[in-house]
This record gives structure tokens, C-alpha cells and sequence, in this order.
């Protein structure tokens, strides 16, 4: 297909440069929201009340559009890939936090009264005991997350280029190119793919244990997330 890799020059990367600005703005809100998500749902898994408010704020978040967070972001950090990724981050909880506690209260009680048995405390038995256990729900969560990010990044395109590959679905609009949509919807299929495996790879290799072909529990999917990649 002519054309299919000529970038028009003014979005300043080549190809290859828009998959690794791709890549960031997608990857780093889901380590962030991980980082958030960690603390948060030992929180709710140590005090059960707390769970309830939780999620339903994080779905509430979930709900906001993410031009709506544009518009309330655009006047603290400006048309900047920050911008783009504050709400990915937030959108992120929704499916982390629930994966990650449903993991660690699938923890055995006899496994965690051993652990406190042997001197470890809540700190150090959460790190050492029930995270590792939970992984596969940890990482069925973030499998979600980050095919999501990958597809939700294109709409920073609305906020001077910063939608990454999602630039070139308005640069083909713009020049006439459809070549560049396909372009567009090709490569970000193909990198929600690659790092849809990676992750199945990294929980093979996490979890040596587990028997090779079994499944791990699936994170609970929200409804909108399906329909989100098209409504926003």
C-alpha cells in the first residue's frame, strides 16, 4: 500500500517513534494505577467495609468521558502527554483493585496463619505471601488494563497530537489517507497483542507452580470498558 509508512512530517515522529510514544502513554498509567491499586486493595481486603465505597468510586471515575478529564486537566498540565495519561491511570482501578483483592482473599487461610506462625508481619506477609498467590489474578487484571490503555490512547489525538498512533486516524482525515487509518488500527492491534502475550509469558513465569495449561481466574470486566474505546 503506497504511503502506508510515509508519516506526514507534522507530527514529528517517524513510525517507529509513534509506537514508543504509543507505548508510553499507554504502559506507564497502568504501572501507575498498579502502584495506586497495591496499597489500596490491601486496605480493603484488611477492612471489608471499605471495599464497597472503593469500587463504586472507581467506577464513577471509570464513567467520567475522558474529554471531560481533558477539560479539567487542560488548565493544570496543558496539552501534554500528562494529560493524556492522568485519566488512564484513574480508568485503570476499576479493573486492578477488584483483581487484586479478589487474588488475596483466595489465599488460604492456613497459608496465612502459617505465615504469621513463622514471624511474619502484615507487610511482609502481604509482599511475600499473598501477592505472590494472587498473581494470576494480578495479572489477569492487568492484561485488561493495558489492551484497554492501548486503545484509549488515541483520543489524546483531540488535544494538540497526543493520541501517539491515534494522530494518524486524524492526520488521515486531514490529508485524505486512509492508508494511515489502517496504519493506525493495524499497529495498535498488533502492539495490544504483543503485550497481551507478554504478560501471559510473565505470569507463566511468575507462577511456576501453577500446572501449564491451567487458566487463571479472569478479572472482572466492567461493562463499559467493551464499548469505551468507541464512545470516547
Amino acid at each position: 500500500m503506497n504511503g502506508f509508512f510515509d508519516i506526514p512530517s507534522d507530527l514529528q515522529h517517524s513510525w517507529a517513534g509513534l509506537i514508543g510514544l504509543h507505548l508510553r502513554e499507554s504502559l506507564l498509567p497502568v504501572a501507575a494505577g498498579l502502584l495506586l491499586a497495591l496499597p489500596l486493595a490491601q486496605l480493603c481486603v484488611r477492612f471489608r467495609w471499605l471495599y464497597p465505597p472503593v469500587l463504586g468510586l472507581t467506577t464513577v471515575l471509570y464513567a467520567i468521558p475522558s474529554l471531560a478529564f481533558f477539560v479539567v486537566l487542560i488548565d493544570y498540565t496543558g496539552q501534554t502527554e500528562l494529560t493524556v495519561m492522568i485519566p488512564l491511570a484513574v480508568y485503570s482501578l476499576v479493573v486492578l483493585v477488584p483483581a487484586i483483592v479478589d487474588g488475596v482473599r483466595s489465599v488460604p487461610q492456613e497459608t496465612l496463619a502459617a505465615a504469621t506462625a513463622m514471624g511474619f508481619g502484615p507487610v511482609r506477609r502481604y509482599l511475600q505471601v499473598q501477592l505472590p498467590i494472587a498473581t494470576p489474578a494480578i495479572v489477569a487484571g492487568l492484561r485488561v488494563a493495558v489492551v484497554s490503555s492501548i486503545s484509549l490512547v488515541s483520543v489524546g489525538a483531540l488535544i494538540g497530537n497526543q493520541g501517539a498512533l491515534g494522530n494518524l486516524l486524524a492526520a488521515a482525515q486531514k490529508y485524505d489517507r486512509p492508508e494511515l487509518a489502517v496504519n493506525a488500527v493495524l499497529t495498535m492491534a498488533a502492539l495490544a497483542i504483543v503485550c497481551d502475550a507478554l504478560l501471559v509469558g510473565l505470569r507463566v513465569l511468575l507462577t511456576p507452580w501453577m500446572p501449564r495449561g491451567a487458566r487463571p481466574k479472569a478479572a472482572a470486566r466492567p461493562e463499559p470498558l467493551t464499548a469505551k474505546g468507541a464512545a470516547r
